[in-house]
């Protein structure tokens, strides 16, 4: 099973808020999720995220690979592999 970090688009049209979540990479964007670790909301200036740190270090231990967006997060939170 490959274990992925991605965003979840919630939030209303053209306003969107995601959500980074740790889910399986066969199963839709918006669908069935492992867990919840954080939030990213693109809309403020600057763009405001929120990152549980602990959850993030676990996942990225056990293997789980992030998007390319989700990387830029991480970096941004001062997470690294």
């Amino acid at each position: 099973m490959a274990v992925k970090i991605r965003l979840r688009r919630m939030g209303k049209k053209k306003a969107p808020f995601y959500r980074i979540i740790v889910a399986d990479s066969r199963s839709p964007r918006d669908g069935r999720f492992i867990e919840e670790i954080g939030t990213y909301d693109p809309n403020q200036e600057p763009s405001a995220y929120k990152v549980n740190e602990e959850a993030a270090k676990k996942w990225l231990a056990c293997g789980a690979q992030p998007t390319d967006v989700v990387a830029r997060i991480f970096k941004l939170a001062g997470i690294e592999k």
